[in-house]
């Protein structure tokens, strides 16, 4: 029974207090009753920690999607954390468009000129997807993670504090209040030192609270040094990136500047150009190889004679029909012109084996 009383009790007056928070709060928003104002100091805490709350709520959020732009992985992997199970292992944007191109490369045929530049891009596009793999992995643990902590631990302990902080100042205008309104001697009494208690109560827990809030500088201190790590695993991801596209160009390197789409058109089918792709067409023109003018000036020289001169094949090519003559990268073979010839086709012969081969697919020999 005494227990039960106990709870009665207890349960009355924590009901009595809401009640006076709850008329005091109405009243100060009507204009009819005092309001205790915080001092200068801490209501630019308070405003400091609301600004850095909602800065790295937004960073935060839009980093993910910068890191994860697919929504329902987003969702995926946020189920998979509170569960506190680890997400299935998926390919990633790169990895699958590594995979398809490696696919279609075998399947076009390693030894073409197309399906061999098809699986070396495959290739480099898996290597990106595993460092997009890396920068997810070191940016979660070293930016995110902390800024996870931040809205979820210190400030919500920050926001409960402030909490308690505008109750007790509720309290103490209440206290203040009564007082106001006592006439008897002994009301008066009373009413003094309720106020003397909840002013004791609201002074130490604004200092509690300011402790708390001061801390927020820290924790900008601490964001900076997450940011240079970000930042550092931002360069260091674009840096092997740059470094993976730059080893493709160089393997892609060996197409001419001038590379037509003649590879599996008819000999009588004419023959158009198309722009070749900056990568490629720059990293042709940092190679040392033979210049596009001497190549050309060789090319025309030959038309115009009636000899033949030697030329290396520069990579792989299949006939179109019987006309033509299959190469296969880095052979040599004997080149030359007939009158009547299409400008971008010069005769081949290997041994007894004789065709049409493309001009592109050649290194004139000297």
């Amino acid at each position: 029974m005494n227990i039960m009383d106990f709870n009665v009790k207890k349960l009355a007056a924590d009901a009595g207090t809401f009640l006076s928070r709850a008329v005091q709060f109405t009243e100060e928003k009507l204009g009819q009753a005092e309001k205790t104002e915080l001092d200068a100091h801490l209501e630019n805490l308070l405003s400091k920690a609301e600004c850095t709350k909602l800065w790295t709520e937004r960073i935060m959020k839009q980093t993910e999607v910068l890191l994860q732009p697919n929504p329902n992985a987003r969702i995926e992997e946020f189920v998979y954390e509170k569960l506190d199970r680890k997400a299935p292992s998926r390919m990633n944007n790169p990895e699958l468009l590594g995979q398809y191109m490696i696919d279609a490369g075998n399947e076009f045929g390693p030894g073409t000129a197309y399906g061999n530049a098809l699986i070396k891009c495959g290739e480099t596009q898996k290597r990106i997807g595993t460092a997009d793999r890396e920068l997810i992995q070191t940016s979660a643990i070293n930016f995110l993670t902390p800024l996870r902590n931040f809205i979820e631990g210190d400030y919500k302990t920050i926001a409960k504090e402030r909490k308690l902080l505008q109750n007790k100042r509720l309290d103490l205008d209440a206290a203040k209040t009564r007082l106001k309104k006592a006439k008897v001697a002994e009301a008066r009494a009373a009413s003094e030192q309720e106020v003397r208690i909840t002013q004791s109560e609201f002074d130490r827990q604004a200092e509690i609270t300011r402790l708390l809030l001061e801390g927020i500088s820290s924790t900008h201190a601490h964001h900076l040094r997450c940011l240079n790590d970000f930042v550092e695993a931002q360069m260091t991801y674009y840096a092997q990136c740059y470094q993976y596209m730059l080893d493709l160009q160089k393997q892609l390197g060996s197409f001419p500047s001038t590379f037509l789409s003649n590879n599996n058109q008819s000999s009588s089918a004419p023959v158009q150009s198309f722009s070749t792709p900056s990568v490629l067409a720059s990293a042709s023109a940092s190679l040392p190889s033979v210049s596009n003018s001497i190549v050309t000036s060789g090319i025309s020289e030959l038309k115009s004679s009636s000899g033949s001169r030697k030329a290396r094949v520069l990579y792989d090519y299949d006939a179109a029909n019987s006309s033509e003559l299959s190469l296969l990268a880095d052979e040599v073979i004997t080149v030359y012109s007939i009158p009547g010839m299409d400008s971008d086709w010069l005769m081949g012969e290997r041994g007894n084996q004789k065709g049409k081969v493309p001009i592109t697919y050649l290194e004139l020999l000297n």
